[in-house]
């Protein structure tokens, strides 16, 4: 049976994760439970994660919000039928541009199925997503634990994450992700809820006056 995380099973597993990480206790002392972060399933919110990849989430929500504005309901066919001029015009570079119309095409030839992710486990989901042009570890990772639920995910290469981890740990530098993996061990079997400690200690100390 795969577990998905909900809002019950999200505190149970934070209170638990405080209990063995003194990090991570902080965060909940000081900022409380993170949110869900709960995502839609399919092509649209994998498009956004696409504009996600290593740029800042409002620019990415900005340009994905122009595309949102432009084509209503955001399908496969909808934007195989964008000009590249177009989507450079709304916030696509064009590395993604070649991406996200290959995601299309295979969506819409029936090469990729997100319906039959639901009942994958983590790493095939992982094997299915990556061979798709421009599809990585981070992004089926973020697929993974915001989309599918997944609840022991730690994505790959996620700087928000590793910044948090650093400070909270007094570290010089980010870990790299063996390390950090090495590192969080006794988070799992919930290491999207610990994630999610992280990022919401990350963005509620931005928010802090400095």
């Amino acid at each position: 049976m795969i577990v998905k995380l909900n809002e019950t099973n999200l505190i149970e597993a934070a209170q638990w994760l405080a209990e063995r990480d003194k990090g991570l206790a902080k965060v909940l002392d000081n900022f409380g439970y993170p949110p869900l972060w709960a995502r839609e399933p399919g092509f649209s919110t994998l498009v956004h994660i696409i504009l996600e990849q290593q740029v800042s989430l409002a620019s990415a929500n900005a340009a994905f919000q122009r595309l949102k504005a432009y084509v209503g309901n955001l399908t496969p066919a909808a934007f195989s039928s964008l000009d590249d001029d177009l989507l450079r015009n709304i916030g696509f570079s064009r590395q993604k541009t070649p991406y996200v119309r290959a995601l299309a095409n295979a969506v819409l030839s029936g090469r990729f199925d997100f319906n039959a992710l639901s009942d994958l486990s983590d790493e095939q989901v992982r094997d299915e997503m990556k061979q798709l042009k421009g599809i990585g570890d981070w992004t089926a990772d973020i697929y993974l634990s915001e989309c599918l639920l997944r609840p022991d995910i730690l994505p790959k290469g996620d700087i928000a994450m590793q910044e948090a981890f650093r400070v909270l740990n007094g570290l010089t530098e980010r870990p790299v992700h063996d390390l950090f993996e090495a590192s969080t061990q006794h988070w799992r079997p919930w290491r999207s809820v610990g994630t999610r400690m992280l990022w919401h200690f990350y963005l509620c100390r931005r928010k802090q006056p400095s």
